[in-house]
């Protein structure tokens, strides 16, 4: 009788709270109606059945690329050399605009291509994308938001779509037991699941994060709830979150916040590390169990907005930038901003910094600069910062790395005088959060975002390759999209959880 009854309590609780949760959402609506907002629910519902109205593929050369953006997805096809950008968003000072455009980069060419298709996803950011190989490649995306041009509304999403990258063709998977609506939650593609991880929702009036753990069989196309043994990670959202290579999964970092008074929130963020670990007798992929981790090394410090990409040839994962706040008050915060890049041995969980040489031997100067592109622009440097240590140069099979104390920036290298060898201006994306960062061809390449400057935030749309570029043992970066800034825009707490 104890459990029934447990169990009956709990239902009802759910309910309260639904019930709760349905009344302050209506009161709002009616606040935003006496204003003269559309309902953002009304508003999704009707970009969705324009788009079932459509009865042909539309592609169109987008010469410029892809407008600013940051909280976007960015995936590396697995055959072709393409990569494949979908939604995010951009503010101008006055308006937020929210995309549902798919975007192709083709490596070879260098050109963007826009494909609109009927029944497309609707408009989003802050939502996770998985590319899966089969049928010539199909981009799986779950979750994220919409948020009103004036930011007043915010609706979360709980549905799974695919695209059919052959086809080019959307289709929504109706399947039920999913998790909750939600944004700024990760996902990651172990065996033939998808595992999604945290997450936020936030109505406006109140928010909530998650630390529960959702599969979803691409066989099977069904969700299933997973309850896995031992201490799980804290609530939160916009953590990193890696398959390895065997089958563990890696969740680090985060952020979430706590109500200190009434209309005050504190900030947490998370720096402890967790693995999520299969059971080697469980076929099914149903039990689990959560471990705490210590990662080693070099580790980036405690922030919030990085970028990371597992990168399965050579067993590493690479973060980049994001940023650390500073509370003034309770009100009030400051940032820092970084643009540092990390190396993570998948095998042996250790960090490594990752710094730039501006060293090259006089033809491949001669290349890099005839490579580049006619879009290429001017991009401000940061300041050299110089140690003496030395710095050790580890080859993985994919990356010739440059790890640890170095120059950077406009740095010259104390070798430059060697035969054959010449410094130059390395050019290394600004500081930033919220970038696409992807790997191809054992290329990284890094999009967008979005930097503070003082009381101005530039959302970005620059693009930038580190890699293989000159086939040196030194690292270089290429821009290959020039630097551009968007207007004003304060700082917004639901960034942080993105």
């Amino acid at each position: 009788m104890g459990k029934k009854d447990k169990a009956k309590k709990g239902k009802g609780a759910e309910k309260t709270i639904a019930k709760t949760l349905k009344k302050q959402t209506n009161k709002l609506k009616k606040e935003l109606a006496a204003k003269g907002e559309e309902d953002l629910e009304q508003v999704i519902k009707d970009l969705e059945e324009a788009d079932r109205k459509k009865n042909a593929i539309v592609e169109d050369l987008l010469k410029d690329g892809p407008s600013r953006r940051a909280n976007f997805s960015f995936n590396a096809h697995i055959d072709k050399d393409e990569i494949i950008m979908f939604g995010g968003e951009y503010f101008n000072g006055q308006k937020t605009y929210v995309y549902g455009d798919l975007v192709i980069y083709n490596l070879k060419k260098k050109t963007w291509l826009r494909i609109q298709s009927p029944g497309a996803a609707p408009p989003r950011c802050a939502h996770q994308a998985v590319l899966t190989a089969g049928e010539g490649g199909q981009l799986w995306i779950f979750g994220g938001e919409y948020a009103s041009p004036s930011q007043s509304q915010f609706y979360h999403y709980k549905d799974l779509w695919v695209f059919y990258l052959k086809t080019k063709k959307w289709e929504k998977i109706n399947a039920t037991l999913g998790p909750t609506s939600r944004s700024g939650h990760r996902m990651v593609l172990c065996k033939k699941q998808l595992v999604v991880f945290g997450g936020y929702h936030d109505n406006g009036m109140d928010y909530k994060y998650y630390n529960d753990l959702h599969t979803f069989d691409l066989e099977s196309r069904t969700w299933r709830k997973i309850e896995p043994a031992g201490i799980a990670p804290s609530p939160r959202s916009g953590c990193q979150m890696l398959a390895l290579p065997d089958g563990r999964i890696l969740i680090t970092g985060g952020y979430s916040k706590n109500k200190v008074k009434k209309d005050i929130d504190k900030g947490i963020v998370h720096s402890d590390a967790f693995l999520l670990v299969p059971d080697k007798h469980d076929t099914n992929g149903t039990k689990w169990k959560w471990q705490s981790v210590k990662l080693s090394g070099t580790k980036p410090s405690p922030r919030t907005g990085m970028s990371v990409v597992a990168n399965t040839i050579g067993n590493r994962a690479y973060f980049f930038g994001g940023v650390q706040d500073e509370e003034e008050d309770e009100e009030n915060i400051s940032g820092t901003f970084f643009n540092d890049l990390y190396c993570l041995d998948l095998e042996k969980l250790n960090f490594n910094r990752i710094t730039l040489d501006g060293v090259k031997s006089k033809k491949e100067v001669i290349d890099a600069e005839g490579a580049k592109s006619d879009m290429v622009q001017d991009v401000e440097q940061p300041e050299a910062s110089v140690n003496a240590e030395q710095p050790i140069v580890v080859d993985d099979g994919v990356f010739t790395l440059t790890i640890g104390p170095s120059t950077s920036g406009n740095a010259e290298n104390a070798n430059a005088g060697a035969t054959g060898a010449v410094a130059v201006q390395v050019t290394i994306p600004s500081p930033r959060m919220g970038s696409g960062l992807c790997v191809k061809h054992g290329v990284l390449y890094l999009y967008g975002g979005i930097v503070e400057d003082g009381d101005k935030q530039y959302t970005l749309n620059d693009m930038f390759a580190l890699g293989k570029l000159w086939r040196n043992q030194q690292n270089n970066i290429l821009i290959v999209k020039g630097f551009s800034r968007s207007a004003q825009r304060s700082r917004m707490g639901r960034t942080h959880s993105r």
